[in-house]
């Protein structure tokens, strides 16, 4: 089964670009199937890392920003793949 993880969060005022890079350098203990980062308006970063696991596994995720980084808690999901398409 194919589980994907997502993490996102909102920057603090002016620090989109902090936040992206403090994700994008984030290591996990192992890799995943598959990770990508994304950023959107009002300074926010998606990142979704791909996992052949069940769906409820422990899986390494990205931990918490400092709090002078983020706006907000960090957001996360998790879903199962049902097809590919």
């Amino acid at each position: 089964m194919t589980v994907a993880l997502m993490w996102e969060a909102r920057a603090s005022e002016g620090r989109g670009e902090d936040l992206l890079a403090w994700a994008r350098a984030q290591e996990l203990p192992r890799e995943p199937l598959r990770r990508e980062t994304f950023r959107a308006p009002q300074d926010r970063v998606l990142v979704l890392t791909w996992w052949d696991a069940p769906f409820d596994a422990e899986l390494p995720e990205l931990p918490e920003p400092d709090r002078e980084l983020i706006a907000r808690a960090v957001h996360r999901w998790r879903f199962e793949s049902v097809a590919v398409g």
